[in-house]
């Protein structure tokens, strides 16, 4: 399947550490993952975002490597993945600066959700 990937800025932070070039095949791996995996989005609060995603061992894997990466560029997240009684949560956090980041993340997993 082939989508139009639109980059958004608010995306992707100044405080990002990943080469430009690298940052909208990054985006691409999330939506891609958004769209095989979200069921449910819920904000838990400003500054943390819940995704409810299918579970599978293979989808678990593909959820904490692409969250260590992310993490890796842009250390402000704090991602918790958890399974438990046949589920898969990703939850996702920033401080309050990078509220605007966790917006357009939430945007984009609602938009790519299952």
């Amino acid at each position: 399947m082939t989508r139009d990937i639109a980059f958004d800025q608010e995306w992707v932070p100044s405080a990002c550490t990943l080469p430009t070039a690298e940052q909208p095949l990054r985006v691409a791996e999330f939506d891609a993952l958004f769209a095989d995996a979200v069921q449910a989005v819920v904000r838990l609060d400003r500054t943390r975002l819940r995704l409810a995603l299918v579970f599978s061992p293979e989808l678990a894997a593909r959820a904490a490597e692409l969250s260590a990466r992310e993490n890796g560029c842009c250390s402000f997240f704090t991602f918790t993945l958890t399974i438990a009684h046949g589920g898969m949560t990703l939850e996702v956090a920033v401080p309050p600066e990078q509220v605007a980041v966790l917006d357009a993340l939430q945007a984009r997993a609602g938009a790519a959700s299952v």
